[in-house]
């Protein structure tokens, strides 16, 4: 396979062999070159009506202010 130059753009063709998942994807280059295209997902924290509809508060596992010996002392 050979990058081809489209315009502005260096182009990979994907094979027929390869059935995309995705129609947008990020990619990313290593240090070693090697070129990965990753499916591009929504993020869910970033989506009003995920939010929206789970509770995404934290309840601390033991309730209660501290009361001095689990502060650490210098």
């Amino acid at each position: 396979m050979k990058i081809k130059k489209v315009g502005n753009s260096n182009t990979l063709t994907v094979p027929n062999t390869i059935k995309p998942i995705a129609k947008e994807f990020d990619v990313f280059q290593g240090r070693d070159g090697v070129i990965v295209y990753v499916p591009k997902h929504k993020n869910p924290f970033h989506d009003e009506a995920f939010i929206k509809s789970h509770n995404l508060t934290q309840n601390e596992e033991f309730g209660g202010s501290l009361i001095g010996k689990e502060i650490p002392q210098n």
